[in-house]
């Protein structure tokens, strides 16, 4: 029998979950229909997801067919959750994306379409609530070619003639088997399929579970099995806790064969767990392909590969906003332990501690994660916090290459480093190479610089945002015999770093980025001019309004730091009946600059924990050199036009 993993993703109120509980039911795996609207759904187990009619966290439940077997993945849809739908791509075989025919595209389906992607997740999509007044599948087809994919094509009636005749202008291959045999071959319709060539849409109702058996069937017969590799693999793609406490780590196997009793690093595995729903059973052994939970290992984060697989890329999917932790009757200590725990299960959420501030902060997505958030730190932990207005969270970035210099001498200590930073495309974040001969530095102490890169999160020298979108590149460096140490290394890194952020600066070339929202905004139409000027006026763009009977959808883009509120303004310029949803875009360059940068008063040369300068010895005594001096104090030759 054939086993796929498939995760079911949406915007939010498309019916994500609701498909998943007729796929369920259909299949056999429930004897009843679940419903979210009266709590009562198989996969929305969590009291919050039950209170609020929404999934915040990623659930699994297994079902099976005559010849499927389908480890079925539900995943959050509104967008302040998204990272944890992201956690979850990584590991899929196939993604089943759910469209309301109502809505059609919107924002964070595009947001979706891009994720599954980037990481090359295969996808069916199912056109959920065609029984809803006016829908239409042809305008949603069409709709989908034009945003998402050409090859989305209809699948619910079967590889019929003109389907086969559609599929064969996808691919040349493919039109040569139709010219010759004047058909595809079902294999032929696999590989377009798992290529993302070809996007099979299924249309339906499933709260009336109409389209559901179409579906189910497709992907019976239109998926493929993954390829295991013979050596043991595995993803780390979720962390939780129990109701009692226990950590599990989820994984999916990719290679060999997952058995208790075997190590992972300085930990062995104690118990295999394979849930469904709530509910588990223990596995003597978990072969490739197959998704377990294994309880109360420490040091496991989600992304993390284990054996031979590697770590999956760094999520794209990042908070936008900051905001400080107000604990109510409770000490910042447990707040901080409470909210390190909840970082384990959700890395996005960046947990930090300001001792120059004494305040605790936290990133997050929008007002709806800030209002669970409140809740579990209640229910789970017995805290109560508020929370102070957020703050947009800026990044930093280079615009031209520059060569940073650290070097850290005090007596009986050495070392010096080299970095070439390099600007990279928007969304690369931060990469570290090492290109640097032995000869000149050697192996290990290569190692303490390329370890030291990646301990911290390096801050920007315009207002101490994060470093994104930059190659920091070992280049060269100097060890000393008799003095050198791993800890030089990690101190003469880190300044390189800050040193040449500095050197950036002074030539203009660090730059400032802000976040920008994907937003779709409805109103009446006489309401339309106001919301394309409040637009323009905090620099977004729109497309050309699209009016639909009485009312009109703009949709475009926008810096967060103007959209943050606005929809408070919606609200109460259309007495309530506008309709703005926002997804982030990423980032691009910051329109205010010297505002932002007046109003954080960042000093770099005063934040001591990231300095710029380096310190150098002589006469038996080491003194401190300032940043801009530090080119000409160098030991080692700058490979690159030394920064004047």
């Amino acid at each position: 029998m054939k086993h796929i993993v498939t995760g079911i993703v949406a915007h939010v109120d498309a019916g994500k979950t609701t498909l998943s509980e007729a796929l369920l039911y259909r299949a056999g795996a429930v004897r009843a229909l679940g419903r979210v609207d009266n709590g009562s759904a198989f996969l929305d187990t969590d009291a919050l997801e039950k209170q609020r009619g929404i999934t915040i966290f990623s659930h699994q439940a297994q079902l099976q067919t005559p010849t499927l077997a389908v480890t079925l993945l539900d995943t959050p849809g509104h967008v302040d959750f998204a990272s944890q739908t992201e956690q979850v791509l990584s590991v899929l075989d196939y993604a089943i994306l759910v469209v309301s025919a109502a809505a059609g595209v919107q924002g964070h389906t595009r947001t979706l379409w891009r994720l599954l992607a980037r990481y090359q997740v295969p996808t069916f999509i199912f056109v959920n609530k065609m029984d809803a007044p006016g829908a239409a599948l042809d305008r949603v087809l069409e709709q989908l070619q034009a945003v998402l994919a050409p090859g989305c094509l209809p699948f619910s009636a079967g590889l019929t003639p003109a389907l086969q005749e559609e599929v064969a202008t996808l691919d040349e291959a493919a039109m040569d088997e139709y010219l010759v045999t004047d058909e595809i071959q079902p294999e032929t319709v696999q590989r377009l399929i798992q290529a993302r060539t070809v996007i099979p849409v299924y249309a339906g109702a499933a709260l009336h579970l109409d389209g559901v058996d179409e579906l189910l069937e497709g992907l019976s017969r239109w998926t493929r099995e993954r390829s295991a590799a013979p050596e043991f693999g595995a993803r780390v793609f979720k962390v939780s806790h129990t109701d009692k406490g226990e950590r599990l780590t989820w994984v999916r196997v990719t290679g060999g064969t997952l058995r208790p009793k075997m190590g992972l690093g300085d930990q062995k595995i104690s118990e295999l767990r394979v849930y469904n729903g709530t509910k588990y059973t223990v596995a003597p052994a978990v072969a490739a392909g197959a998704v377990c939970a294994l309880p109360n290992l420490t040091a496991t984060y989600p992304g993390q590969g284990l054996g031979v697989t590697p770590d999956a890329p760094a999520p794209t999917l990042t908070p936008v906003l900051t905001y400080a932790v107000v604990p109510q009757g409770a000490d910042q200590h447990a707040c901080l332990a409470a909210l390190r725990e909840l970082a384990e299960e959700d890395p996005q959420l960046r947990v930090s501690w300001s001792a120059h501030l004494q305040e605790l902060r936290v990133q997050l997505m929008g007002a709806v994660q800030l209002e669970v958030l409140t809740q579990i730190l209640a229910t789970r932990f017995g805290l109560q916090v508020r929370f102070d207005a957020g703050s947009i969270l800026y990044k930093e970035t280079l615009t031209a290459p520059i060569e940073g210099v650290g070097h850290f001498e005090p007596l009986r200590h050495y070392a010096e480093v080299h970095l070439l930073m390099t600007p990279l495309p928007r969304g690369s974040g931060v990469q570290f190479v090492a290109n640097c001969s032995l000869e000149v530095l050697g192996a290990s102490w290569q190692s303490q610089v390329m370890a030291a890169l990646r301990a911290k999160e390096h801050l920007g020298v315009l207002i101490g945002a994060p470093l994104t979108d930059v190659r920091l590149t070992l280049i060269s460096g100097r060890a000393s015999i008799k003095h050198s140490v791993g800890g030089d290394f990690r101190e003469a890194t880190w300044r390189a770093v800050r040193q040449g952020l500095m050197m950036a600066r002074t030539a203009g070339t660090a730059q400032l980025l802000e976040p920008w929202y994907q937003y779709r905004l409805t109103v009446d139409q006489t309401q339309v001019g106001r919301a394309m000027t409040d637009i323009q006026a905090i620099g977004g763009t729109f497309d050309a309004p699209q009016p639909t009977g009485a009312q009109v959808t703009l949709t475009g883009a926008a810096p967060v730091a103007g959209m943050q509120n606005y929809a408070q303004t919606v609200n109460a310029y259309t007495h309530g009946q506008g309709v703005l949803e926002c997804s982030v875009e990423g980032y691009r360059p910051c329109q205010d600059v010297t505002a932002v940068v007046a109003a954080a008063a960042y000093s770099p040369t005063a934040d001591l924990p990231n300095t710029p300068d380096s310190v150098f010895c002589a006469h038996g005594a080491g003194y401190p050199v300032a940043w801009d001096q530090v080119p000409v104090a160098a030991h080692v030759a700058y490979l690159t036009a030394r920064p004047r």
